[in-house]
C-alpha cells in the first residue's frame, strides 16, 4: 500500500461520487463506502475511547490491558477499510480474530456471567466503550449489507462481530476495574 495523499482535496467527490483504489467511481451511498464509514467512525470513537482509558490509567492502573488488546484494533479496522476500498487488497488474517477471542474469554471469566441487562453508564469510559460496541454493530450491519451485494471475505465479518463482543466485554471490565457498579437495567413497572 504505497499510495499517499499529497492533496487532500480533490473536488472529484463534489457531484456525489467518490473514487476507489481500484479506479472504479461509485455513488458515495453505495453499500462500499457505507461500510468504509462505519468503520472509519468506530475507529475514531475506539481512538476517543483509548485517550480516555491513557487519562484514567495513572489512577486505575488495571486498564492498562485494556489499552494494549484495544490499540491494534485500530490498525486492523484500517486494514479493513483497505481491503473494502481495494478488494484485491487482503490484509486482515484469522489470527486477529483469535486473539480477541483470547481477550474475551480471559476478561469475561473476571467479569463473570450476566444476570441482568446492562445499560451504558456508571462512568465516560463504560459509556464510551458502549458507544464503541454500538459503532461496532452498525459498522458489522453496514459490511452485511455490502458483503450481500458483493461478498466480503469472512475474516472481516468475523473480526467485527467479534470486536463488537470484545467491546461489550471491555465495557464490563472497565466497570470492575474502576470499582464502578454496572447499571442494571429494569423493566417499567406494569400497571
Amino acid at each position: 500500500m504505497g499510495y499517499r495523499l499529497s492533496k487532500i482535496y480533490t473536488k472529484t467527490g463534489d457531484k456525489g461520487e467518490t473514487g476507489l483504489a481500484d479506479g472504479r467511481r461509485v455513488s458515495k451511498d453505495h453499500p462500499r463506502i457505507e461500510a468504509m464509514g462505519e468503520l472509519d467512525n468506530l475507529n475514531s470513537q475506539i481512538g476517543l475511547l483509548l485517550a480516555e482509558l491513557a487519562e484514567k490509567q495513572v489512577t486505575c492502573p488495571g486498564l492498562g490491558e485494556i489499552i494494549e488488546v484495544l490499540s491494534p484494533c485500530q490498525h486492523r479496522l484500517f486494514d479493513l477499510g483497505g481491503e473494502l476500498a481495494m478488494p484485491e487488497y487482503q490484509a486482515l488474517q484469522e489470527d486477529e480474530v483469535a486473539r480477541l477471542e483470547v481477550a474475551i474469554d480471559q476478561w469475561n471469566e473476571e467479569v463473570g456471567p450476566l444476570t441482568n441487562f446492562i445499560l451504558p453508564g456508571g462512568s465516560r469510559l463504560i459509556a464510551q466503550a458502549h458507544v464503541c460496541r454500538g459503532l461496532a454493530r452498525s459498522a458489522e450491519r453496514r459490511c452485511q449489507h455490502l458483503n450481500a451485494v458483493e461478498p466480503l471475505r469472512p475474516v472481516g465479518m468475523a473480526y467485527v462481530n467479534r470486536l463488537s463482543d470484545l467491546l461489550f466485554v471491555a465495557a464490563r471490565l472497565i466497570a470492575r476495574r474502576q470499582g464502578i457498579a454496572e447499571v442494571l437495567w429494569t423493566s417499567a413497572e406494569k400497571p
